[in-house]
This record gives C-alpha cells, structure tokens and sequence, in this order.
C-alpha cells in the first residue's frame, strides 16, 4: 500500500502573480489554514493573480477540493483568477466528476497557466 505523505508547498511570486507549487496529499483542514494565510497575504500585497502547479499533488480528497473552492472564493471577491495546472490523471478525474473543471480554469503547465494569465479578459 503506497504510504500517503502530507501536503507541502512553495510559493513564490512570478511576473504579477502568486505560484504555489503543492506536494504530496491534500486531505484535510490542517493545509486549509496554512494555505488561506500565504493567500490572504499576497491578496493584502495586491497580488490577485494565482497558479496552483499540481505537478507533484498526488492525492485530493473532498476536503481538498474544499480549500480550492474557499481559495478561489477569496481570489474571486478581489477580482482575481486562480488557474490549476498540470494536474495528474486522477486529479483531472475528480475535477470532472465533481464538474468543478467548469468552475476552475486548469492549464496543462504553469507557462500555459501565466499566458492564460496574460490574455486580455
């Protein structure tokens, strides 16, 4: 049985936006605070603008989707956007599933993610 390991993440700001890379598993409410506070203190700085890299997220489960959903709510009352990128088969899966890939827009990669980013609204 695969060993399911806790979420971690790196944030960093690229051009006017705020990347988080997210590692591991993202599974509970634990990851919500921590994540909720970098957010909030990049909306305090005027960044707005987010890229989730899924690359290295191996497991969500409805809680995680929650902190998406409380995340993009966030972004979304100080007209930003949040764009998630590259998620795993099984990640994509699930967005489908739930139809929140209707709600979230996702990029295959983090450059795809910035141009998105980019484009005249």
């Amino acid at each position: 049985m695969e060993e399911i390991s806790e979420m971690t993440y790196t944030h960093q700001q690229i051009e006017a936006a705020a990347l988080f890379s997210l590692s591991g598993s993202l599974l509970g409410e634990s990851e919500r605070v921590s994540l909720k506070n970098e957010f909030d203190a990049y909306l305090d700085k005027g960044i707005n603008h987010f890229i989730i890299d899924l690359t290295n997220l191996q497991l969500i489960n409805s809680n995680g989707l929650g902190v998406f959903i409380t995340l993009y709510t966030k972004v979304r009352n100080k007209r930003g956007e949040m764009i998630l990128c590259n998620p795993s088969q099984n990640i994509s899966t699930l967005l489908a599933i739930t139809k929140l890939n209707s709600v979230f827009t996702v990029a295959s990669s983090v450059e795809e993610g910035l141009r998105l980013l980019n484009k005249p609204q």
